[in-house]
């Protein structure tokens, strides 16, 4: 009887020791982690703003910051936003396109992109992705075209850029405008020339989650310095003086605190930017060769946002599903995210458009349910990054 209880034990020992699930992490890792200044940097420049009680309207920090980050982008214009969809529904407003005309866009975006085009009483009409990049084909935005088409919004998606050139073309041949929703992409550029020199404009979002971030903020650049005028008047109520109001604007202005901890996280960029090809280099070496997984791609001459680290999981190579690995990753205590998914055409106010593509069937719906964008920042550790291998090369 004692013989059979022991075995017994053992037994239920070996059945828990094989079901045990592996150690989680101890505190949780966000697929995202704001950069944030230092306290004691901060409080000089809060000083500053309580002393002069100037709290907005352009004040001297904001100025500044608009003034630095023309020069660090390299564009003619470069206006600040207090967030990045005021920025977009700003941006299309700029070039005065027809009412209820067409803009041609990505449906593998944040729904801001779309509505934007809806806010302004523009018909969003949504073109496939290309396989490699993900980012809008420009076959698929050809064939979408029509004779009530006015524009392109392009979007630089995870950072990967549109293929600028063919864009570039396309708008000049159809008389079409491009801009770009560039959340993505902040000091991305491509042979030198900065991602926001590219189409007529581009749009960045400075919310928390992005590599450089005024906690809540956007910005428009163009190449034309002709422009800073007008994008001044459609965010400031059109005002331009005292007695006179010469557009229909909005209030799109970013606030002095912001402006405050932009110019701070602007200096400190560059090192996280660092950081994270660091992280992107680990991330390669501990995913190399496991078939069905695929990286972002390298694009020829374009030194990346380091914003996102996205993967496509093939479930046929690689024997799991992106879903399995996002559950096995949450149970470690590793957040990442399925970004995007849903698409913009499987949320309500779009549902009801078709996708145009050059394929039978849109890369995009099949793709939205394999991607997955990993922790990328500073804060992740080693022992996340090891969890994270333990889990891709894990058969449970």
């Amino acid at each position: 009887m004692n013989l059979l209880r022991a075995n017994t034990t053992i037994i239920g020992r070996v059945l828990l020791e094989e079901d045990a699930q592996p150690p989680a992490l101890g505190e949780p890792v966000l697929v995202s982690q704001p950069l944030l200044p230092d306290l004691d940097e901060l409080m000089p420049l809060l000083q500053q703003i309580w002393k002069r009680k100037h709290v907005t309207n352009h004040g001297p920090l904001h100025q500044r910051l608009e003034a630095e980050l023309q020069a660090y982008l390299g564009v003619d214009t470069a206006m600040l936003f207090n967030n990045g969809t005021t920025g977009l529904i700003t941006a299309l407003k700029l070039f005065d396109l027809p009412p209820g005309s067409e803009v041609i866009t990505s449906p593998l975006t944040f729904a801001a992109t779309a509505h934007a085009i809806s806010w302004n009483g523009l018909k969003p009409v949504f073109a496939d992705v290309s396989p490699g990049t993900l980012t809008v084909d420009p076959e698929a935005a050809a064939r979408a075209i029509t004779e009530n088409t006015s524009a392109i919004l392009g979007v630089h998606v995870y950072g990967t850029l549109c293929d600028v050139e063919a864009f570039a073309a396309l708008g000049a041949s159809r008389d079409l405008r491009v801009i770009y929703d560039a959340a993505h992409a902040f000091g991305a550029t491509k042979k030198g020339v900065s991602v926001g020199r590219f189409g007529d404009a581009s749009v960045f979002s400075f919310h928390a989650t992005k590599l450089f971030n005024t906690l809540e903020g956007g910005l428009i650049t163009t190449p034309n310095a002709q422009d800073r005028d007008k994008i001044y008047y459609l965010r400031n109520f059109g005002i331009k003086n005292e007695e006179e109001i010469v557009e229909v604007g909005i209030n799109g202005k970013m606030n002095e605190v912001q402006a405050a901890i932009g110019l701070l996280n602007l200096h400190g960029v560059e090192n996280e930017k660092a950081k994270r090809r660091q992280l992107r280099k680990r991330y390669c070496e501990v995913l190399a060769g496991l078939d069905g997984i695929q990286t972002q791609p390298e694009q020829p001459g374009v030194e990346n946002s380091e914003q996102y680290f996205p993967l496509i999981i093939d479930e046929t190579c690689y024997g799991r599903t992106r879903d399995h690995i996002y559950d096995a990753l949450k149970a470690r205590n590793v957040f990442a995210r399925k970004y995007f998914h849903p698409i913009c055409t499987d949320f309500e106010p779009y549902r009801h458009l078709p996708i145009v593509s050059t394929r039978a069937i849109p890369h995009v719906t099949e793709v939205k349910s394999r991607v997955l964008c990993l922790p990328f920042h500073s804060g992740v550790s080693q022992d996340a990054v090891s969890v994270i291998a333990d889990v891709f090369h894990s058969r449970r």
